[in-house]
């Protein structure tokens, strides 16, 4: 499926197209939008299921957790249910980094990176001051 030209034009419009790309540009902005919406999605199902329908659970507001993506950091609002029985499949309870994360950090290393160099180059886009047993780990 594609995204339509209107669309496109529409988020587009009166924005610098360096900041596209840019931290807490149009691309995180979608990243965050999208991942609330299937966030949300998820919660709706869930609660439209047995569990949902046989203990009357229902919404009982969004807890922040911030994650980081293969470009930055994004804050999003979880959805929560009253029985604390909903466990999204997007984003795993206490998961903090989108999958593909660990992917890039494990390619540098077997790149040949080191573990300071790795670290260097994560402090500047993500603003991560991980010392170098984490990144080991």
């Amino acid at each position: 499926m594609a995204i339509e030209k209107e669309l496109l034009d529409q988020l587009l419009t009166g924005r610098d197209p360096q900041d596209l790309v840019a931290k807490d540009g149009l691309v995180d902005e979608l990243k965050k939008a999208l991942s609330e919406r299937l966030l949300n999605a998820e919660l709706d199902e869930h609660l439209v299921g047995d569990a949902g329908r046989v203990a009357g659970n229902h919404r009982n507001g969004a807890s922040k957790t911030t994650m980081l993506t293969g470009t930055s950091r994004v804050t999003l609002e979880i959805p929560r249910d009253r029985d604390g029985t909903f466990d999204p499949k997007l984003i795993a309870k206490y998961q903090r980094r989108f999958p593909d994360f660990d992917d890039k950090v494990i390619s540098m290393y077997a790149r040949g990176m080191s573990v300071r160099e790795i670290r260097m180059h994560l402090e500047e886009p993500y603003g991560i001051e991980g010392s170098p047993d984490l990144i080991r780990r």
